[in-house]
């Protein structure tokens, strides 16, 4: 069957990808600007024969999440961005226990309470690793209403490949917005999701099983942290993602992620249209980071121009790419400020000149 066109708003269109790619259950406690996914999913998942729990705080939620995971079925939680942060002790349990999940930030801005408008300021929490120790989530960033469906469904699979807590970061906007997109006619049984070799689920017959975060004995906790490292090593090998848009002839190239990426090509269009020669690089993955292609695409550019709409968080990323190859400009709107093409365009025009 063909994927069925919808009209949908990005927070439900999380909730569409994760109820299609088999979540088992939802744990969430309610924070603007995504309090429409809560809403949906309570009603959603109970007409589903799902778990859905509102939690008495950010802090259960996330532990509920840990719980459901042992048991190898599908969950997810979400919540935006001071909610996130009282998360981040969980989500370093989950990813030192490797437990797979999904986790969803509609980011506002910040710091503090801030306010409700769509903001790009969490990218150092959800890529730097937010908890405490050395560990790593992957961090995927849709810039449209069907990528918010597309990568929570794919962000399941990745978690469980790889048994690691998968961050979906878009904002605000991206989660009010509408447009139409394709959802997929078969929903996936969770109980078809189970991975059989790690899960807790009783011994009899069998050996027991143990999953922790805890090595007290003598050389344990760094031989699980090299062991992690490895996997990760194979994350950054397989999984990186990226939008590569009007480069080959490119001169400048803009590097955007989630909702600044999406203004931007708009931005490079106009730009071609007054025969400026202007390309998008949009990572899709903020970790793994695209590194290799940046810094490739540095070698043949007169500028990069980083656009985000923060202080200037993933320009270190940016920087560390380029290692001096060409010059590096920002711009960037902090504070729940949406960007506007016509903004953009007058920076590329400036670095023209």
């Amino acid at each position: 069957m063909k994927p069925k066109k919808v009209l949908m708003q990005g927070n439900i269109a999380v909730c569409e990808g994760a109820v299609a790619a088999g979540c088992a259950a939802y744990y969430g406690y309610p924070i603007t600007p995504q309090n429409e996914t809560s809403a949906y999913m309570s009603r959603r998942m109970r007409e589903l024969n799902r778990v859905f729990i509102q939690a008495e705080s950010e802090l259960s939620a996330i532990n509920m999440v840990f719980g459901t995971a042992v048991t190898g079925r599908r969950a997810m939680t979400s919540s935006s961005s001071p909610g996130i942060s009282l998360k981040q002790e969980g989500i370093s349990y989950l990813a030192g226990c490797q437990l797979p999940c999904v986790i969803v930030n509609i980011e506002r801005g910040g710091p503090g309470l801030g306010n409700i408008s769509g903001s790009q300021s969490d990218y150092f929490q959800a890529t730097k690793g937010g908890g405490h120790g050395d560990y790593k989530i992957i961090v995927l960033a849709p810039s449209t209403v069907q990528e918010m469906y597309d990568l929570t469904y794919s962000g399941f699979d990745l978690a469980d490949k790889y048994r690691i807590p998968v961050m979906i970061l878009a904002d605000g906007y991206l989660g009010q917005m509408m447009e139409p997109i394709k959802i997929k006619s078969k929903i996936f049984n969770p109980e078809d999701k189970i991975n059989k070799g790690w899960i807790l689920d009783g011994c009899k017959d069998r050996a027991p099983r143990a999953i922790k975060s805890l090595y007290m004995g003598e050389g344990e906790l760094e031989k699980h942290n090299w062991y992690l490292k490895h996997k990760y090593d194979r994350i950054i090998k397989n999984e990186i993602r990226y939008e590569l848009y009007k480069t080959d002839d490119a001169e400048i190239i803009i590097v955007a992620f989630g909702i600044a990426g999406r203004i931007c090509k708009g931005t490079v269009n106009m730009a071609r249209n007054k025969n400026l020669k202007v390309g998008l690089v949009r990572p899709i993955t903020l970790w793994p980071f695209p590194y290799k292609i940046i810094s490739s695409i540095a070698k043949k550019v007169k500028r990069i121009i980083v656009v985000e709409m923060n202080l200037g968080q993933m320009l270190e990323d940016v920087k560390i790419a380029v290692e001096g190859k060409c010059k590096i400009e920002f711009y960037g709107r902090p504070g729940g400020v949406i960007i506007t093409q016509e903004e953009i365009l007058e920076k590329v025009r400036k670095g023209f000149k």
